[in-house]
């Protein structure tokens, strides 16, 4: 695989990709990117894709919040592609069957080409599927433009979606380098934000012929005398999940190990270096998720095609077999087999708590490693903390300004608070799902949003901090 590496290095060299600021990008213009790039993104979430049915399916339904696109807009694939191809970097990294070192220039570059390759590679892969399993179906009117030849309406709706893919992937570049925080983690909020203001006011009638959003129904529940609790029992309980685990997130968010650090130099500047109990942050879990959402897509796919030894699927909807199973756990209508709305119609009490049980194994398992790949590649773990510290001219009081008196110090906690915080955020994730969230945007999409928010608080905190003592953008990681 070096090899490998090292011819393919002339092409990962020559990737397209944003150019990064010279020098120190004032903390005004970092808010007028992200400002900027954030109003592209709402607009990109509006405009349709050109020549799509309205009958199409959205292979993505249950995960619309996580990958941060918008059905059947430019926008579909989402941060899919860029999240799917982390995943296979980081798998690839983690069985050491590709060995890069990041910590010098040339290994920077190669890393960063060949994930861009594979990120333009997963645009077309997961695009494909879209177009060539007749989820994205034609409109025989646009047809009709291009003489009733469907083929070509596919094609352009292909060329659509990975023009969509291609423009979130710069977008996101475009944050990471001249914005604050990343772009993935603003398209998440971005999205999150809009499914909770739906399931707060949206007016539109379910099946039951009362309103979508919480307060809607509940206006409509209370003046119609129906049944509170049959009609309105779920939506409270997803109220107070969703309240509950706001609060929850800032408390866990706020609960750290603090080291404490004093610089070599400057006589009296003195810093401390959190560990928090979740230190990978809950990034990971989109890795989890979206590793669930490829393997339902893969069955799709050979459903429509005929192959059912996995499963049949009722639109996005597995319904029986091994992709039933494996589906995960997005509201409390898919566990509850005694709810008259239960999804699994058929299936036993047993089968379903086999179903529960897998997805909380994956879940838990899944955070806890995909935790410790985010910590590695990220240069989180203790080895690339204590290089950080030592360049920034910090050092623990107390201890020789050594890396390896740095590396070993760390070690205490950095190891072992990665495993547990995965652990525990698998758990709340499914506990949260089960239990339901407002606005179907699901309990790791509202875990996501208030970590990720919370984190960009405290990124705004720091660049404060920065602009008034820039001694301390070499520990922060930014430039002079």
């Amino acid at each position: 695989m070096g090899e490998l590496l090292d011819r393919m290095e002339p092409l990962l060299a020559k990737m397209p990709a944003v150019r990064p600021p010279e020098g120190h990008v004032h903390f005004k213009n970092k808010l007028m990117w992200t400002a900027a790039v954030l109003l592209l993104y709402f607009i990109l979430t509006n405009i349709p894709v050109f020549g799509l049915s309205e009958t199409s399916l959205d292979v993505f339904q249950y995960y619309r919040a996580l990958l941060a696109g918008a059905s059947g807009t430019i926008l579909h694939l989402g941060i899919g592609p860029i999240v799917t191809a982390s995943i296979v970097l980081q798998l690839l990294r983690g069985a050491d069957l590709i060995k890069i070192n990041t910590s010098d220039e040339r290994g920077q570059v190669i890393y960063m080409g060949l994930q861009k390759l594979l990120i333009f590679v997963m645009i077309i892969l997961e695009a494909l599927p879209n177009v060539l399993g007749g989820w994205m179906s034609p409109d025989m009117q646009v047809a009709a433009m291009f003489g009733g030849n469907a083929t070509a309406v596919m094609f352009l709706i292909f060329l659509q979606i990975c023009l969509g893919g291609l423009l979130v992937v710069f977008m996101d570049e475009v944050v990471s380098k001249w914005g604050i925080g990343s772009g993935v983690g603003l398209f998440i909020v971005a999205g999150v934000a809009q499914g909770l203001v739906n399931g707060f006011f949206n007016w539109e009638s379910t099946t039951d012929q009362f309103a979508v959003g919480f307060f809607p129904r509940l206006f409509e529940v209370i003046g119609s005398g129906a049944n509170f609790i049959e009609y309105f029992g779920l939506e409270l309980l997803a109220l107070f999940t969703t309240i509950g685990l706001f609060f929850l997130i800032v408390y866990v968010e706020a609960t750290r190990v603090e080291i404490p650090l004093a610089h070599a130099n400057v006589r009296g500047a003195r810093a401390r270096f959190p560990v928090k109990l979740v230190y990978a942050s809950v990034l990971p879990m989109i890795l989890v998720r979206v590793l669930q959402a490829n393997v339902q897509m893969i069955g799709m796919f050979l459903s429509s095609v005929g192959i059912n030894i996995f499963g049949e699927f009722n639109g996005s909807t597995p319904i029986n077999g091994l992709m039933w199973y494996l589906a995960p756990i997005n509201q409390p209508q898919d566990w509850m087999w005694w709810l008259p709305q239960f999804t699994g119609a058929g299936h036993a009490a047993w089968e379903v708590a086999l179903r529960v049980g897998i997805d909380a194994i994956v879940m838990i398992v899944g955070g806890a490693l995909f935790a410790i790949f985010w910590v590695k590649t990220a240069g989180l773990d203790s080895k690339h903390v204590a290089r950080q510290i030592q360049n920034s001219g910090m050092q623990i009081p107390g201890y020789r300004r050594s890396p390896a008196v740095l590396e070993r110090y760390l070690d205490r906690y950095i190891p072992r608070v990665t495993v547990i915080g995965g652990v525990f955020i698998g758990v709340l994730s499914i506990l949260a799902n089960m239990l339901g969230i407002i606005g179907f945007v699901g309990g790791t999409g509202l875990l996501l949003t208030v970590s990720i928010v919370y984190r960009l608080y405290e990124q705004i905190a720091n660049e404060q901090i920065m602009e008034m003592y820039p001694f301390m953008r070499g520990f922060f990681g930014g430039k002079e």
